[in-house]
């Protein structure tokens, strides 16, 4: 299994045990999710985004309401079902585009 799939794997496992993770747990997750995120973004090519509806403020602001000390168990699980969605969809893009340009891609 590669690294990204097993950090998809590692959120989907903590949001469907987000009561028992520590604060300190949830944090490290949704940091470690926003800088693969930005990441793979910049490896597929896909422009830094200064938008408010960018689907990675969404995480920052879970992060933001753990630190704060009012987190919804709720939200955080949302935020990591997000994160792992959006991991695995910049995933798949990428993986297409290093077929395409390694000339594997079959039509």
């Amino acid at each position: 299994m590669s690294l990204l799939a097993g950090f998809i794997v590692e959120l989907v496992r903590a949001a469907n045990e987000v009561n028992k993770l520590r604060d300190d747990e949830k944090c490290r997750l949704l940091q470690r999710a926003v800088r693969t995120i930005r990441d793979l973004r910049v490896e597929i090519g896909i422009p830094e985004s200064a938008y408010i509806n960018d689907a990675a403020i969404e995480l920052l602001e879970a992060y933001a309401q753990i630190k704060d000390g009012r987190s919804d168990a709720d939200v955080v699980r949302a935020a990591l079902l997000k994160a792992a969605g959006m991991i695995r969809d910049l995933k798949i893009i990428r993986d297409a585009k290093d077929e395409v340009i390694d000339g594997d891609a079959t039509h």
